[in-house]
This record gives structure tokens, C-alpha cells and sequence, in this order.
């Protein structure tokens, strides 16, 4: 695992991300998330208590302006299998609701006005506007 990303990046950004799941200003976890871990974080975007980002790759994970990233979410942008390890970008849209205990997965996106219902998987993209939740994800409600 240290063959991909140092031992430093690890430490410095578990430091981070612990002191950003207990923070409670949301300016300052954003700042954090931008200026030192690497994120993109749009404008009034909201990262509730206990917000899991992916330790080795924060950098790969962009957030549009008025989302809401709820409770004990976990936000991965890798995976390590038994012989390989698979990179992907997240992308979260504008105006997204993410609901509280929710895993996002590797290399998806997820569109502006979208919601996703509490304790889903995204395995898979999900469309502007679109209403899903589940593990297996499924639409719920159908973008309009």
C-alpha cells in the first residue's frame, strides 16, 4: 500500500481528517479540506459530524457549491484488492443531498439536485436530480 502514497501524505492527511470528522465550523473543515488536503469544495457546502474522506487520495474528490454531505458519510476514491488497487475521481454535484451513513465508491458521480436516501451504496453514477437509496442502489424517484 506505502508503494503508492507515502507514509507522510497518510499520516498528515489521517491527522486532518480526524480533526475535521469532530469539528464542528464548517468554514474551518472546508478549509482544511481545500487548503491542505486538496479538495474541491464549492460555495455553502456542508460536511455534517463524522465525514469519512478517503485517506490516501483526498485530492480526487470534487463537491459543487450548497450540498449537503450527511452524517458518517464515507467518500472513497480507492480500493485495494487482493492483486490489484483501482483509482477513481468523485465528483458530487451542486445542490446534492447525501443522506447520513452513506458509502460513495470509487470513480462516481453523482449530479447536481440529486439525493441520495441514508445508509445507501453508490456503486454506479447517479443522474442531475435524480431521488435513489439502497444497497443495491436503485432509483427511487426518476430525475425530472
Amino acid at each position: 500500500m506505502y508503494h503508492t502514497v507515502s507514509r507522510f501524505k497518510a499520516v498528515r492527511n489521517f491527522i486532518c481528517i480526524q480533526i475535521t470528522r469532530y469539528c464542528p465550523s464548517l468554514p474551518m473543515k472546508n478549509w482544511i479540506y481545500r487548503h491542505i488536503l486538496g479538495m474541491k469544495v464549492g460555495r455553502d457546502t456542508a460536511f455534517a459530524l463524522m465525514v469519512m474522506v478517503d485517506v490516501f487520495f483526498p485530492e480526487r474528490i470534487k463537491v459543487g457549491d450548497n450540498t449537503i454531505i450527511g452524517y458518517n458519510t464515507t467518500i472513497l476514491t480507492h480500493e485495494y484488492l487482493i492483486r490489484e488497487y483501482r483509482l477513481g475521481d468523485v465528483v458530487i454535484g451542486s445542490d446534492v443531498l447525501i443522506g447520513a451513513n452513506t458509502t460513495i465508491l470509487p470513480g462516481v458521480s453523482i449530479g447536481d439536485g440529486a439525493v441520495v436516501a441514508a445508509g445507501s451504496v453508490v456503486h454506479k453514477n447517479v443522474a442531475a436530480g435524480a431521488f435513489v437509496g439502497g444497497n443495491p442502489l436503485r432509483e427511487i424517484k426518476p430525475s425530472e
